[in-house]
């Protein structure tokens, strides 16, 4: 059996990095029948966030990913601390009383060794004792091809703390042996600690899984796309107004591609479809205009009724249902996010502060008899014809002295929401 997992930090807001391996790891074990297992990584206490786990659960379910195991590391420090003395007893590892400083960044010597490892200590952290001059091979699932480092440049990596804690080091080959994993997709960050891994798995006798390395999804700035920057967090998606299956289905396709190009997925037919052949190389850009088309063709998918509730959100608090079901179909095929009713949609809900400049030169002439027709219950169609305005210039200024902008719903059906005095009182106001 297939058996897949997503081992999540509860450090802080998941980016959108980050829910791809679950949304990949998921498709591929449920294409092929298998298991796919939540497994909490919480063996770093100091940088733990408050509600962490919990809001892990929750953007999982928001997608629609379910799992058929869960587990918490910190609740399995018995099998760490285990496997870590068996490391000691056949001497692949040894105990250090520096554990705050390693080899790799500190620099004990060129060769990367710990000066702790010829001490003969007895208590302290305990780290791996990487052999010399050998040759670590593994062929990367992703990838595709043989990876190779010779031991040299491979540091004496720390594996258990001296709290009794494990490094995600030795964590990550005990949980993934021991919950029988069968193939391992994860950040290209980790490859460079890949053969730490194997040296692990080795000496353990444990069997390898497949292990493969996804591509990073890079900022349009440059570099890598970070989980500070909110608007590239899930979280912070998902807050901005962006549906869950937007986010899903640009995700899926940043790093992934299917045989037939198909561009349309909800969680089931990539399930369907997944073929880890898809698998792209290259790095992806983050493309926010390809995600802002992706949300704006969910959006017109859902009925009236289904996004005047999710407008709801983004509304003023005091704003009636009412107001926002009569404001949902004029700005449902102009919104990118559900965040935009604040800027299509604002002036329903308060007076906008108008900038005059943003008016024509024949403001006045246009406002008042724009006045007189309402007042009248005359056709605001006909005020341009019956005194000779250009129609554009005459409903431009009536937007803007409305609305506050020049980019709004339709502005006749705006005024019938707003309603007759209101209009009118918006109008003088401003004259």
């Amino acid at each position: 059996m297939i058996r897949t997992r997503f081992a999540p930090s509860p450090t802080g807001s998941m980016h959108i990095g980050n829910i791809r391996t679950a949304f990949y790891a998921y498709a591929l074990a449920k294409h092929n029948n298998g298991n796919f297992i939540l497994r909490i990584e919480d063996t770093d206490k100091k940088r733990e966030a408050s509600g962490g786990i919990e809001e892990i659960k929750s953007l999982l379910k928001i997608f629609k990913i379910s799992w058929d195991e869960f587990y918490i590391q910190s609740e399995r420090l018995e099998l760490y601390n285990a496997a870590a003395k068996k490391l000691l007893a056949e001497g692949h590892a040894f105990y250090c009383q520096c554990e705050g400083k390693n080899a790799k960044t500190n620099g004990f010597s060129t060769n990367l060794r710990d000066e702790c490892r010829s001490k003969g200590l007895t208590s302290g952290a305990i780290k791996l004792k990487v052999p010399e001059n050998e040759i670590i091979t593994f062929k990367d699932y992703v990838l595709k091809e043989d990876i190779s480092w010779n031991t040299q440049v491979v540091f004496d990596a720390t594996l258990l703390k001296s709290d009794g804690y494990p490094t995600y080091h030795l964590a990550v080959v005990v949980d993934d042996h021991d919950m029988e994993i069968s193939h391992v997709l994860r950040g290209h960050d980790w490859l460079p600690s890949t053969p730490i891994h194997l040296l692990v798995y080795k000496y353990l006798d444990y069997k390898m899984p497949e292990i493969g390395h996804l591509t990073d999804i890079l900022d349009p700035e440059g570099g890598k796309l970070s989980k500070r920057k909110g608007s590239t967090s899930t979280k912070g998606l998902l807050d901005e107004g962006y549906l869950p299956e937007a986010i899903f289905n640009f995700v899926i396709l940043s790093g992934w591609a299917p045989k037939d190009n198909q561009e349309i997925f909800d969680i089931s037919s990539f399930v369907e479809k997944f073929d880890p052949n898809g698998f792209q190389k290259s790095n992806p850009i983050f493309n926010k205009e390809k995600l802002d088309w992706f949300n704006g063709h969910y959006i017109r998918q859902k009925s009236d009724q289904e996004l005047t509730a999710l407008l709801k959100s983004y509304a003023p608090v005091d704003a009636s249902d009412d107001l926002i079901k009569q404001i949902t179909p004029l700005i449902k095929d102009r919104i990118k996010k559900l965040s935009d009713v604040k800027t299509f949609a604002g002036f329903f809900f308060e007076k906008p502060k108008v900038d005059k400049n943003l008016l024509g030169n024949n403001y006045e002439a246009h406002l008042t008899k724009a006045i007189d027709a309402l007042e009248n219950d005359s056709n605001l169609e006909e005020v341009p014809k019956q005194n000779n305005f250009k129609t554009g210039d005459f409903f431009m200024d009536l937007r803007i002295a409305i609305t506050g902008s020049k980019f709004t719903p339709p502005i006749n059906e705006s005024m019938i929401i707003l309603g007759k005095q209101e209009s009118i009182s918006r109008l003088k106001q401003l004259l």
